[in-house]
């Protein structure tokens, strides 16, 4: 309910000049719903000319959660494109089923959101993600290289198929269905992690990362965000929250939100 509240305060304080709509980007078969925000406009600065901010949200979010990042980014110029994973959430406006659910298929529809403001002109994408959408984000940033300007991960889960292989040391071990907090997932799933090793596959990136996590994070290690630290660019920034768990409260998305700010500063000028 707090967050909820959050975010309506945020989108209150949105600019009455700023618009968002509706924009579907399509991968193949799969079609992506999401949400573009665009802040005051001015007539020196086309929005294809503009800095893009995509926002993919965690294991079971949606759109929605990328809201909260309007203010701030819009303050600072930035368009922000928020979506809907298809099969990522229960409440997913591309596609709920996710007994289809795979981060194999959500780098690719990452990359093909990437591919799409890329084409139409912008020049300066950034990847923010949180979570599984975290681990989504550095994969595809490992993958695109040039093309992700900058990289954000929010208390990324970097240990998802490690976890998972403690659970299923074996493909034979894999049910054909799991239920994760009330989600069901295919086995699909746990098949295309089950060998991958996500810090060995993050570190081709070598554009500027900003890493934020809480200290009391009961899901993410923060051993592995300090790996990743080590891994990417010397001048890598891990921001740790003390107290702050997976999921930020208020006060400590405020303190999220500073560091992006200061992340993003020489973009204002």
């Amino acid at each position: 309910m707090k967050r909820l509240f959050f975010l309506f305060a945020c989108c209150l304080a949105l600019t009455a000049a700023a618009e968002t709509h509706e924009l579907w980007i399509e991968n193949g078969s799969r079609r992506i719903y999401g949400e573009l925000f665009t802040p005051d406009a001015t007539p020196a600065m086309p929005d294809t000319l503009r800095p893009v901010a995509i926002i993919a949200h965690g294991f079971n979010g949606s759109y929605e959660y990328g809201r909260n990042y309007y203010p701030t980014l819009g303050h600072l110029g930035y368009q922000c494109y928020t979506f809907d994973f298809p099969c990522g959430s229960v409440r997913s406006r591309s596609d709920k089923n996710t007994l289809n659910m795979s981060v194999l298929d959500e780098v690719s529809d990452l990359k093909a959101i990437v591919a799409y403001f890329r084409r139409i002109g912008h020049k300066h994408v950034v990847l923010i993600g949180e979570s599984q959408g975290g681990l989504v984000s550095a994969l595809t940033a490992a993958a695109l290289k040039d093309e992700v300007s900058q990289l954000v991960l929010v208390y990324p889960a970097l240990c998802i198929p490690d976890n998972w292989r403690q659970r299923y040391p074996a493909l034979e071990d894999i049910p054909e269905v799991t239920e994760l907090w009330g989600v069901k997932m295919g086995r699909r799933y746990f098949e295309e992690i089950h060998d991958m090793h996500a810090l060995e596959l993050i570190s081709p990136y070598r554009g500027q990362v900003l890493i934020v996590q809480g200290d009391k994070d009961p899901i993410v290690s923060m051993e592995d965000s300090r790996r990743a630290q080590q891994l990417y660019s010397p001048g890598t920034q891990l921001h740790v929250i003390a107290g702050a768990g997976h999921g930020f409260k208020p006060q400590e998305f405020q303190e999220e939100m500073e560091q992006l700010e200061r992340f993003l500063q020489p973009l204002k000028d």
